[in-house]
């Protein structure tokens, strides 16, 4: 049996009301859309996915793959910073699957065709469209994760049964290099391509499984049949059509809440479904992107003993809907605010990078054998005493701390000041100056409850600088 072991989503914490975009340009909007931070990027909501995916789980995948239509990088694997991150081990393989929507069904499609016994696939996207553009209020940025394997890695909870794809060159959306929005062809022609496209892929899957649209499609009562259908794709009205010739309501609906993950949102999707699943049912995964493709799953009995890490359901609760929307643009680049008083950062240093990858990257400190201080950065003589070099690996991105102070600087370069700092005290000892993310002066206090996250620091030269931040326990 081979399916998928574990999945999860990401959601940033910043919500934008689709009504302040409206009310900008004189016009409405219900709902909200999720927002990247500024200090996040598709490699960060990559890794935030991937954590979730693999927790609780000890399976070592073989390959990573990362998709995403928008890169932090155009020429340079983005996949070994979420490797790094991830503290993934040397001989796992991880490469890049991008610039298209498709790439995300398309790096799962191709992990669950293949042969090694675990493939952990992340997808990520930050979705941006011409300011009041359709693509702009339904677009959502978000992560998600699957990992997939045979039951020698680990339970599998979702059994893959099969599927089919089919391609047509057709121009839907597009985005050239060095463009930061997606364009898009009139939607009447979209949606009529991929209706055709959707409904061959699945009759297609349906015969290549064997399973049936509907219970007695063939007039017997016992045949299989499709319970439940996700359909993903960045075109709202050919998803909602291929719904009505399917005669079917598709099961997650993240319009209202998150907008469209792009190269993301058919393994979100997946991944939102896996956490009500009953065992037993046949979901139906259509992805709307390039072409059509559909996946088909059998949920096992193995769904009951795995509950998600983080929920996304949980992580739609505790979003703020609070961001404005001249900020959101800001962040985007539209607008272009004041810069800081202070002198931009000097580009990072490959060489020092290359030197503290597990700290830098895997958030590693060190503990003393002897004492057992824990040291922060990781250090080779311990402040308590004991030998030196008597140090061993201590993980520390899933550790949690306290706050035990804090500074507010208004002055620090930052693309969204001010910035805040804070002293922070780990659970089960060490101590670090952390920045806080997602979260403002007036929310924040001593004693506060904090976790790591990874996220980009700064950018100089075109190199992304990435270190762990503290984000409060919500």
């Amino acid at each position: 049996m081979r399916g998928i072991i574990s999945a999860a989503g990401y959601l940033p914490y910043w919500r934008l009301e689709r009504s302040a975009i409206g009310a900008f340009h004189g016009g409405r909007g219900s709902g909200t859309r999720t927002v990247a931070s500024y200090d996040e990027d598709t490699t960060t909501l990559a890794v935030e996915a991937g954590r979730l995916a693999l927790k609780g789980t000890t399976v070592e995948p073989e390959t990573l793959w990362f998709a995403t239509s928008t890169p932090t990088y155009a020429e340079k694997t983005n996949a070994t910073v979420v490797h790094a991150a991830l503290r993934l081990p040397a001989a796992t393989a991880a490469f890049d699957s991008g610039s298209a929507v498709r790439s995300g069904v398309g790096a799962l499609r191709a992990a669950l065709r293949s042969s090694e016994s675990a493939v952990l696939v992340t997808a990520a996207d930050i979705r941006t469209g011409p300011a009041n553009s359709p693509d702009e209020s339904a677009g959502g940025d978000a992560g998600a994760a699957i990992l997939v394997g045979d039951e020698s890695a680990g339970p599998v909870v979702a059994e893959y049964l099969g599927g089919a794809s089919i391609t047509r060159e057709f121009l839907d959306r597009w985005r050239t290099p060095g463009d930061a929005r997606t364009k898009g062809w009139e939607e009447r022609f979209g949606e009529t391509q991929y209706l055709e496209l959707g409904m061959t892929a699945w009759i297609d899957a349906l015969s290549a499984t064997g399973v049936g649209a509907a219970p007695g499609l063939d007039g017997t009562e016992s045949q299989e049949a499709v319970d439940h259908v996700l359909i993903a794709g960045p075109h709202a009205r050919a998803n909602n059509g291929l719904a009505k010739k399917l005669a079917r309501s598709a099961s997650v609906d993240h319009t209202s809440t998150i907008g469209n993950a792009g190269a993301a949102e058919a393994a979100l999707q997946l991944a939102t479904y896996l956490e009500t699943a009953e065992p037993g049912h046949l979901v139906a995964l259509i992805s709307l992107a390039d072409g059509a493709d559909v996946l088909i799953f059998r949920v096992t009995d193995a769904i009951t003993a795995h509950p998600p890490a983080r929920s996304i359901a949980d992580q739609i609760e505790a979003g703020n809907s609070g961001l404005p929307y001249n900020k959101f643009l800001a962040w985007r680049g539209t607008l272009v605010p004041n810069p800081p008083n202070r002198p931009e950062p000097a580009r990072s240093s490959a060489s020092a990078a290359g030197r503290s990858i597990d700290w830098k990257f895997g958030f590693v400190g060190s503990k003393d054998r002897e004492t057992g201080a824990v040291h922060l950065p990781p250090a080779r003589v311990s402040f308590e005493g004991g030998n030196v070099d008597d140090m061993e690996p201590l993980p520390m991105a899933d550790a949690t701390g306290t706050i035990q102070t804090f500074t507010i600087d208004r002055l620090a370069y930052s693309p969204s000041p001010p910035v805040i700092f804070a002293v922070v005290d780990f659970d089960g000892g060490g101590r670090l100056p952390v920045e806080i993310c997602d979260t403002t002066p007036d929310q924040i206090a001593v004693g506060d409850r904090v976790e790591m996250t990874f996220r980009r620091l700064n950018q100089s030269d075109g190199i992304s600088n990435y270190f762990w931040k503290g984000r409060p326990i919500r």
